[in-house]
């Protein structure tokens, strides 16, 4: 192919496996975060291109709840089998029960938070010195402050004013006893730009992405799908709407749109006119205005 025919989606493909490639060249002990959500199913099939015809050479990480999508797990389960990669499952309820975390109580209780304290446990257990995600600048202000290869220090901890510079994609890999790195190789990709390669790449997602019937629970303006974990307000109720999710998370936080697309090609047209952020509906992030930096400062994804 050549450099005049390539698109803007060919050219975010180059970038993110580059990246992928220098992980692997650059760390003893790589993961990929992996929760069966579009993005780490897009960040995988890239990982698939990358290494081809040999393995994925990484390790999957999952930092589970507890209070998970079914639909997303049995994706994430079939992934791994048809992958024929190793999954480490470090669960939140474990950390809970060691006194670790303390459960939050309450309506809006959630364990997104609490995910941090086991993530940086699995990190140091497995003795794991780069976590590689899916997250993305456009999502979320903070993540927008992001590196591609964003350091780490002794207590997992993230400090955005000190960023290392990422000059002609030279990236500096070098860290301390303890350290670690976080890398996002697909930090350039918008939401958009994720759909239509998901379209053209014919990646399968769980049924979530697309517009069903469902019962939720109208909570923080969001559409919450109701759950066992839901714990209904006074004035709350239960209504069926037909919904899909833009983003996924622990299934207490995660907000649905009322929506008709219940195919690729749909979802990109309604994403291509959409004005807010997909992670607008998630209900973590409404607790303050710097909820999601307050988070990753302490060492979430």
């Amino acid at each position: 192919m050549s450099d005049s025919s390539l698109t803007f989606i060919d050219e975010l493909e180059s970038e993110a496996i580059y990246i992928l490639r220098e992980v692997s060249a650059k760390f003893k002990n790589p993961t990929i975060m992996f929760s069966g959500g579009k993005d780490s199913i897009t960040l995988i099939h890239l990982a698939k291109k990358a290494f081809y015809p040999q393995k994925i050479p990484f390790t999957l990480l999952h930092v589970d709840t507890g209070h998970n999508f079914p639909e997303a797990i049995c994706r994430r389960d079939s992934l791994v089998d048809e992958l024929e990669v190793d999954l480490i499952v470090a669960k939140v309820q474990n950390t809970i029960d060691l006194g670790r975390v303390k459960e939050e109580q309450g309506e809006n209780a959630t364990r997104n938070s609490l995910q941090i304290r086991t993530l940086l446990d699995a990190i140091k257990d497995r003795d794991i010195d780069c976590a590689i995600g899916g997250a993305r600048r456009d999502e979320e202000k903070s993540r927008a402050k992001e590196r591609f290869f964003s350091h780490r220090n002794r207590n997992g901890e993230w400090d955005p004013k000190n960023q290392r510079p990422e000059l002609w994609n030279l990236f500096n890999g070098a860290y301390h006893q303890g350290e670690h790195f976080r890398v996002f190789p697909i930090s350039n990709w918008t939401e958009l730009d994720i759909w239509q390669y998901i379209e053209r790449e014919k990646i399968q997602l769980p049924s979530l992405y697309f517009a069903h019937e469902r019962e939720v629970v109208k909570r923080n303006n969001s559409w919450i799908p109701f759950s066992d974990f839901i714990k209904l307000g006074a004035d709350e109720k239960i209504e069926r709407k037909k919904i899909r999710f833009r983003t996924l998370g622990d299934i207490t936080i995660t907000g649905g749109i009322e929506s008709n697309a219940d195919t690729v090609e749909e979802i990109v047209q309604e994403v291509a006119a959409m004005r807010q952020t997909e992670r607008g509906n998630r209900i973590d992030d409404k607790r303050s205005e710097t909820a999601m930096e307050d988070r990753k400062r302490l060492g979430y994804f």
